[in-house]
């Protein structure tokens, strides 16, 4: 299992690194799902607006994109773009903290890995349903649960 976070055109270091790669596993594990590679890359609006025309023709700024490289069923391997401005921004427009729309994109790209869609009502109220799952397994769970695992 490999999970990446980098950094493409920000300074952005992403807080718990590795307690956010137990709960990306997790949540993968719990669904039925190996990771095999996951690159999440952090980067402006800019250059993601720019990868949104590029690659998939919509002309609008957006705070994530998910790219599937997996090659067998069951096994997650993918690359997942985030906009740290799109997520500061979200976040006060939601009136939640950053870090916790921060997690809530770092799930979605995930969700769409293991084939949860969002384009039509019904798909995004449940992939805001999963998303909201995996912000209280982090928000509440993982921390003890993990702690607890570690000890065994």
């Amino acid at each position: 299992m490999a999970i990446h976070f980098f950094s493409e055109d920000v300074p952005f270091e992403l807080p718990e690194k590795l307690r956010r790669k137990r709960w990306l596993k997790s949540l993968a594990t719990t669904a039925g799902y190996r990771i095999q590679e996951l690159n999440y890359v952090f980067c402006s609006d800019e250059y993601l607006y720019q990868m949104n025309v590029d690659y998939l023709n919509h002309d609008t700024f957006t705070d994530i994109i998910t790219f599937d490289n997996s090659e067998k069923t069951g096994e997650l391997e993918g690359d997942i773009f985030i906009s740290v401005d799109r997520v500061r921004e979200n976040a006060t427009t939601l009136k939640v903290e950053e870090a916790t729309e921060l997690t809530r994109v770092l799930a979605h790209g995930l969700l769409h890995l293991m084939g949860y869609k969002d384009k039509t009502k019904d798909e995004a109220s449940l992939m805001r349903s999963k998303e909201e799952d995996a912000i209280e397994l982090y928000r509440l769970n993982w921390r003890s649960t993990w702690n607890i695992c570690e000890k065994i």
